[in-house]
């Protein structure tokens, strides 16, 4: 699958369901209906070995109760003309509390091979201290259960200026062989972004990506001659509308 192919598609689904989702949710009385895509993070990576470009987004429409979903995230690779990753997700959110939803829906990745498809259920809100959280579970095609818990938070230097530490661990609870994914904590990731809002809507950053694979899911990548850390400079933007 071209790269035109792949980013054209994550493109449509956003402005699908951005689009869709509040035709299908208008009779709900009393509780506006709105739309929202973010591109949380479009960033070019420059590491020792590998420069990336990478990217988070989503798209979200409905009500605050019932809301519908779709999000894309990935990294290509602009000297090979290959992604090395590329998810996206479908899901169905409803409001818990005050402060969180609960979501259930579809992943599909499409890289790293071989394609994988999964059931999600998990919650994404506040939690106390203004934490961002999104919690997981995963079920894939081939019955391999999974989890992955990422957090972040806004310290406010000045109106403007933003600094926002980020982390991120994913969890198997059974080999991927194909994948190169060994049972217990396979991997974990952090980051430190210093963002300025020109506007609210529009905000470059600069900043620090550090990730790496763990226990036997990092065995698995030395075995096949690749280093299972990386550290990359960032610099990108953070857009909405």
């Amino acid at each position: 699958m071209t790269i035109t192919t792949k980013l054209g598609g994550c493109a449509a689904a956003l402005f699908l369901v951005a689009a869709t989702a509040s035709t299908a949710m208008a009779a709900e009385a009393g509780n506006p209906i709105w739309g929202l895509v973010k591109v949380d993070k479009l960033e070019y990576r420059a590491a020792d070995e590998t420069n990336t470009v990478a990217w988070d987004a989503q798209a979200r429409a409905g009500t605050d109760t019932n809301k519908v979903a779709f999000k894309t995230s990935g990294e290509y690779v602009p000297d090979d003309d290959t992604f090395e990753k590329v998810e996206t997700q479908l899901l169905y959110m409803r409001m818990a509390t005050d402060f969180f939803d609960i979501q259930a829906g579809v992943r599909h990745d499409f890289e790293p091979g071989p394609e994988r498809t999964y059931a999600v259920l998990g919650v994404n809100g506040l939690a106390p201290q203004w934490f961002e959280v999104d919690a997981n579970l995963f079920l894939s095609d081939r019955g391999d259960a999974s989890a992955r818990i990422e957090a972040e938070y806004d310290i406010l230097l000045t109106q403007r200026l933003i600094l926002q530490p980020q982390a991120e661990i994913n969890i198997a609870f059974s080999d991927d062989r194909p994948l190169g994914i060994g049972a217990g904590f396979s991997s974990i990731e952090a980051g430190l972004r210093l963002r300025y809002e020109i506007e609210r809507e529009f905000a470059p950053y600069i900043g620090v990506a550090w990730e790496r694979g763990l226990g036997e899911t990092a065995l698995r990548t030395r075995a096949d001659g690749e280093d299972p850390e990386r550290t990359s400079l960032v610099a990108g933007v953070s857009v909405f509308f």
